[in-house]
């Protein structure tokens, strides 16, 4: 029998000025991507801001659902179960953007492309959603009829194989028994 585990899909609504300008485009409610090892969403990972306050300031980032633009934001979080060897592949290729995050920026060029439909990969640079896609395609949990520099937020929601855990604020999620009595520390 093979084991499966669990990733995490986590669509965000931050209410930043830079998530409402997006918003203004894609007319859909989430605008930010993450992808996360646990429940307790302590292992939580995407392209996005490496400042806080500054939105043109960003690259890879361990995202912490208690501090920043997350602790007021609302999302939706999906899992999908994936095998151990999709497991290591994912692990592998965050460890080496990790080891190398200085090298990583922001795709804000890419984020152009988007807007005129037109992909623009640009080497060591992903926008959020970007990200996301390329982990997920990388480790074969899933793949995608468009080109993954045009893959937004909704894109990823609407992959079938994700099933919905939880939509609301992401700090009531990680007040919810079956998280809290796993945590180490809280989410």
């Amino acid at each position: 029998m093979v084991q499966q585990k669990e990733i995490y899909l986590l669509l965000t609504d931050t209410r930043s000025w830079f998530t409402r300008l997006i918003k203004l485009y894609t007319k859909k409610p989430y605008n930010h991507a993450s992808i996360a090892f646990d429940q307790e969403l302590e292992q939580v990972y995407s392209f996005g801001r490496k400042a806080p306050k500054n939105p043109f300031i960003g690259g890879f980032v361990k995202e912490n659902m208690n501090e920043g633009l997350f602790k007021h934001a609302n999302g939706v979080i999906y899992s999908v179960s994936v095998t151990e060897e999709q497991w290591q592949k994912i692990q592998q290729y965050i460890r080496k953007i990790n080891a190398e995050k200085d090298a990583y920026r922001y795709n804000f060029i890419g984020l152009f492309g988007f807007v005129l439909k037109r992909p623009i990969n640009r080497k060591n640079a992903f926008f959020c959603s970007q990200f996301v896609a390329t982990v997920l395609q990388e480790s074969n949990v899933t793949q995608f009829s468009k080109p993954i520099p045009l893959i937004t937020p909704y894109d990823l929601q609407k992959a079938d194989v994700f099933q919905l855990v939880y939509k609301g604020e992401i700090k009531e999620y990680c007040k919810q028994p079956q998280v809290r009595s796993t945590q180490t520390t809280s989410c």
